[in-house]
């Protein structure tokens, strides 16, 4: 019993308003994408910690489930989105952006309860 409560306290601690993620989803080369920033934000974690995880695991990310922005990209994406270079182009290193699949996988591969609620969520 006890698990089945943790279980749905981690389910309704996932739940985000659909608003609040569908200005998040950009199309980049042609596909719906996230970016890692985003992402991590959506599941309560720090870009660091999600890039480090999908560097560990990046056997588990197809080439169709991310890639990294390159210059010219992230440019585009701070003139289209008239956003402070430290937004989404402030980084050290090019963002990565994730696909649905991508975004699922990177679920699968952290640690935090949003995270778990996502995959919980899934199944």
């Amino acid at each position: 019993m006890g698990n089945r409560i943790r279980k749905n306290s981690a389910r309704q601690s996932s739940i985000v308003p659909t608003e609040s993620i569908e200005h998040k989803i950009l199309l980049i080369r042609g596909e719906k994408m996230i970016l890692d920033a985003d992402l991590a934000a959506l599941y309560g974690t720090t870009t660091k910690k999600l890039n480090q995880q999908v560097k560990r695991n990046l056997h588990r990310f197809p080439a169709d489930f991310l890639f990294r922005l390159t210059n010219k990209e992230v440019t585009s994406l701070r003139s289209h989105l008239v956003t402070s270079s430290s937004a989404h182009g402030g980084h050290r290193y090019l963002p990565y952006a994730f696909t649905e699949h991508g975004a699922i996988m990177a679920a699968s591969v952290l640690n935090t309860p949003r995270a778990y609620g996502v995959l919980w969520n899934l199944q």
